[in-house]
């Protein structure tokens, strides 16, 4: 299973998404493998433990809890290693992968001229100012948080759906 999971994954992330452009042409693209993957990796980590039970010389007796939250964690693990990634193409090799977000307001501290830390809340914005020329966008272009943190969201949501969904089967299925 896992090679074919490592071929069509590498066929629907890179070739896919990066060569036939479907980073942009379907905006959900990025989002649906990142869901898959959190789904992946959730069922990838709770087979290996299923496999290491079935091992004569090794067994395992742990709570169900226990393997749902290990699997997330796997899961989460997978999918910050690839956060990392992508920031690291990003800077090294000046890409895109965190894909940018327009946001119409922000909230900072860093606009506050005094100690105090007060936050600054910038709303509606309309007009940015790039390299002192007026450049008149859709508001303010965020590089990649807004990318990063959606991505490891929805891996999240993907492992525990998994894993909900895993709990379901095995209570109808007592043998697992």
């Amino acid at each position: 299973m896992f090679p074919f999971y490592h071929n069509s994954s590498t066929l629907c992330r890179h070739y896919l998404g990066e060569v036939e452009n479907f980073f942009v042409r379907f905006p959900y693209w990025d989002t649906i493998m990142h869901t898959v993957n959190g789904i992946v990796c959730a069922a990838l980590s709770l087979s290996l433990v299923v496999l290491l039970n079935k091992q004569d010389k090794i067994l395992f007796r742990l709570s169900p809890v226990f393997l749902m939250v290990v699997a997330v964690s796997f899961s989460m693990l997978i999918g910050v290693l690839w956060e990392f990634f992508e920031f690291g193409v990003d800077r090294i090799m000046k890409k895109d992968m965190q894909k940018d977000t327009w946001v119409s307001e922000i909230s900072t501290v860093s606009l506050d001229t005094g100690s105090d830390s007060r936050v600054t809340t910038i709303s509606q914005i309309e007009k940015v100012t790039i390299n002192d020329s007026e450049v008149v966008l859709d508001g303010y272009l965020d590089i990649g948080l807004y990318d990063t943190m959606e991505d490891l969201f929805v891996t999240f949501v993907g492992a525990v759906s998994f894993n909900l969904f895993a709990a379901i089967y095995s209570k109808k299925h007592s043998r697992l």
